[in-house]
This record gives C-alpha cells, sequence and structure tokens, in this order.
C-alpha cells in the first residue's frame, strides 16, 4: 500500500465520482446499547446527508501511510471457515444486506470497541472500476478489475455546546437546544486493502486517528489481524528506551536523542540523483545500531542497554528508520541552533562595533593633539612628540657653549625624524 493508492481511493469519494451503493449503521449509547440501526440505499439520500455521510468516509482516507493508515495482514487461520477475513469477506458479498452477519458485526464492534460515550458504527459498500494506465501514467478507456471492497467508519457521538440560541417558538433568546453530533471517525478500515492498483483480500487498510494508541484489542478482536505499532508509538518506545539507558550517566539525554534522530535523518536521505524518486524505506537493524551509537561515542552499559531494549520491543517487527524520527521537535531543534548562531554573529558584530568606535574615538583625540600641535609649531622653533613615558627623561644641556635637548635612546627603540626614520 502506497500514498498514491490511498490517494486514488480517496479523490473518489465525490458527488461526481462516487459509486456507494449501500450504508448501514448502528448508533450505540454510552451503556454500549443498541439505540438505532438502519440501512438506506445511498445515492438516493438528501444532498445535505449525501455529502455529510461522504465526508465522514473520507476521514478513514486521511492523514499518513505508516501512522494514521497501517496495512493489517491476516493470518492463515483467520483466512479459514469461520475466520474473520472470512466473516469481512461475508458481509461485503451480501452488499451489506445479511441482516444477521451485520448484527455480530456490530456486537463484535460494541464488545471490543474501547469508548467512553456514544458513537456511531458506519459501514459503506463501493465498488471502484479501476482503469487501466500506462506506464506514463495516462489511463486507458478499458477496466483492469473491479475494486469490491467496505469501508468502516466509527465516529463518537457528543452533545453540542452549551449556549445561547433564538428561539422561533417563543420569539426570544434562551437555552440553545443541545443535539447529539457526529464527529470525526476515530477508527475504521478498508477491506480488503487496496495495493498497487489492485485489491488484496489478504489484508486490509486500518484507520486510526489518534497515532498514540493503535487499539490492539480491537485490531486482534475485530479485525482478525495481529496489532501493528503506529509510526507514533515506534517513536515514543525508541525515545524511552534511549532515555532510561542515558539518563544515569549522562545529563543531556534529550540533546543525545535529537543527535541520534539526526543521523537516522541523514540516513534516510535520498541522494541528488533520485530526489524525484520515492526513497526505499530502511529498516533500523543491529549493525545500523552499533554504527550510530559508536558515532555518537555511546558505548558500555548505556549502549548495551539501548541495543537490548530495541532488540526486546521491535524484534517481531523491526520499525523503518523513519519511523523514529520525530520532525517536529527536529525542526524546533534546528531553529534554536539558527536563533543560537545569530545571537553569536550580533554579539561579535557588537563587539567588532565598539572596537572600531573605540579606535574611531581614538583617533578623533590623536587629530585634535596633532592640531595643537601643530598652532603651537606656528610659533615654536622645535616641536617635538615622544611617548608619555619618554617625556620625564628630556633634559637640557650646554654643551661647546650651545643649549641642546639631551633625549636617551635605547638600542632597541627607534626614532622618527619628520616622518623619517632615523639610525642614531
Amino acid at each position: 500500500m502506497t500514498k498514491k493508492d490511498i490517494l486514488e481511493l480517496k479523490k473518489r469519494l465525490n458527488k461526481t465520482d462516487c459509486s456507494i451503493t449501500k450504508l448501514c449503521g448502528c448508533y450505540v449509547d454510552g451503556n454500549q446499547n443498541k439505540v438505532l440501526t438502519f440501512s438506506e440505499t445511498f445515492l438516493n439520500l438528501d444532498d445535505e446527508e449525501f455529502y455529510k455521510y461522504l465526508d465522514l468516509s473520507r476521514k478513514c482516507l486521511s492523514g499518513t501511510v505508516g501512522n494514521n493508515l497501517l496495512q493489517l495482514d491476516f493470518p492463515a487461520e483467520e483466512e479459514a471457515p469461520g475466520g474473520r477475513q472470512q466473516f469481512l469477506m461475508g458481509i461485503k458479498e451480501s452488499g451489506l444486506k445479511n441482516e444477521e452477519l451485520l448484527e455480530r458485526f456490530y456486537d463484535l464492534v460494541i464488545e471490543h470497541y474501547d469508548f467512553a460515550g456514544n458513537y456511531l458504527i458506519l459501514l459503506f459498500k463501493d465498488a471502484y472500476d479501476v482503469i487501466t494506465k500506462t506506464n506514463d501514467g495516462l489511463k486507458l478507456d478499458e477496466s483492469e478489475e473491479v475494486f469490491d471492497y467496505l469501508l468502516c467508519a466509527i465516529c463518537p457521538v457528543t452533545l453540542s455546546k452549551p449556549g445561547l440560541g433564538y428561539r422561533e417558538e417563543e420569539n426570544r433568546i434562551g437555552a440553545r437546544v443541545r443535539d447529539w453530533v457526529v464527529g470525526a471517525p476515530d477508527t475504521g478500515f478498508i477491506f480488503p486493502a487496496f495495493s498497487d492498483r489492485s485489491s488484496d483480500i489478504h489484508s486490509l487498510i486500518y484507520y486510526i486517528k489518534d497515532t498514540k494508541d493503535s487499539r490492539p484489542d480491537f485490531v486482534e478482536h475485530v479485525l482478525g489481524c495481529g496489532s501493528k505499532r503506529t509510526a507514533t508509538e515506534e517513536q515514543q518506545i525508541f525515545s524511552s528506551i534511549v532515555k532510561q539507558a542515558l539518563a544515569p550517566v549522562r545529563d543531556d539525554c534529550e540533546e543525545v536523542l535529537l543527535q541520534l534522530q539526526e543521523s537516522f535523518q541523514d540516513i534516510t536521505c535520498p541522494e541528488e540523483d533520485e530526489i524525484y524518486e520515492e526513497p526505499e524505506p530502511v529498516i533500523l537493524t543491529g549493525e545500523l545500531v552499533d554504527e550510530v551509537l559508536a558515532a555518537h561515542q555511546i558505548k558500555g552499559e548505556a549502549a548495551q542497554h539501548i541495543r537490548d531494549g530495541i532488540s526486546r520491543e521491535f524484534d517481531a517487527q523491526p520499525p523503518v528508520l523513519q519511523n523514529l524520527i520525530d520532525e517536529k521537535a527536529l525542526e524546533k531543534n534546528a531553529k534554536k541552533k539558527e536563533e543560537e548562531q545569530l545571537r553569536l554573529q550580533v554579539q561579535n558584530l557588537q563587539k567588532e562595533l565598539a572596537e572600531k568606535t573605540f579606535l574611531s574615538s581614538g583617533e578623533e583625540a590623536a587629530s585634535d593633539d596633532t592640531s595643537d600641535d601643530i598652532s603651537a609649531a606656528a610659533s615654536s622653533d622645535v616641536v617635538l612628540r615622544v611617548r608619555p613615558e619618554k617625556a620625564p627623561l628630556i633634559k637640557s644641556e650646554i654643551i661647546d657653549g650651545q643649549k641642546c635637548l639631551i633625549i636617551p635612546v635605547e638600542e632597541d627603540e627607534q626614532v622618527n625624524v619628520n616622518g623619517v626614520d632615523t639610525i642614531l
């Protein structure tokens, strides 16, 4: 099952292309009582109801493949007579007209769907005439096969919010009547699966809204499939393993976890010449774990704890590497690093500016001194400039009847007379 398969099914669920023929449902209250069951010819519904039900069916094809949408396989025993796959096949082939099978399905959902409140079970029957496509994606007129399938949506039903409204019968503003409103589905499935533009009766497409809880009891007892973790669940388990391993020896567990995920992200990024192709999923292996841990200098007991935890939790179903990456956290961390770099750049620029300002002020002071010197030079025969520490050493003497200035000069000192370096 790919994203293209999902989109191909989803885009048909509109007024023009919709081919849903039958709709059945069961309304269940918070005490697990069947309040109402119904059966409708879908195309005969009023427009308002038609579009609302169609929107609910589309929701079961929303989200991310591998997270909200999982392809679940039936074990061999469930494909035998009396198995769940055969049970779902019977409901589909009856065209939702076998009341006994429908009642059994509703009872099965009520028993294993863990929800505190009212909800609505919906079953749609559809047949998609799959048009043949060429290798370059162009459609041909002839049909490749008919994809005959069931779509189930389980929708929470909640009371509308309290508020004020216009009470027409009494011609006044008063408390609004609260209605029971059908919400978007939080669980659903499509049987059989639509894989590589073809029907796959050995599996189904499972939809879950809350990716933190894949409802394994519902999957195993209602659908008869082996439970499968969502990408969010796998990510949470991996994060927990790393933090528990590093907590006794390091204070920067969160930072190290982000560094490991950045390494995973580098591994999963396609090469430049493959950027237009869908990359093959990279599976987390023991060798890959060792390689990444060594790259980040994670050794000893901490490294062994991580290896053991990954082997224990993911031995049956090794995760796709992409599922272990918290892209939002990495994006937030990258933004934080960028802000820190900008802050350092601003500090450096401020420092440079301060230094230039200081030098500039010194040059102005020197310029003022030079102006004074020039003024003094206009009325003096000799103008002398020396370093401040040299001034106290200057003295005057009479040599050969001539008054002279004596300036002591060390061997390593340089002398400049009227802008010309002079060797003494």
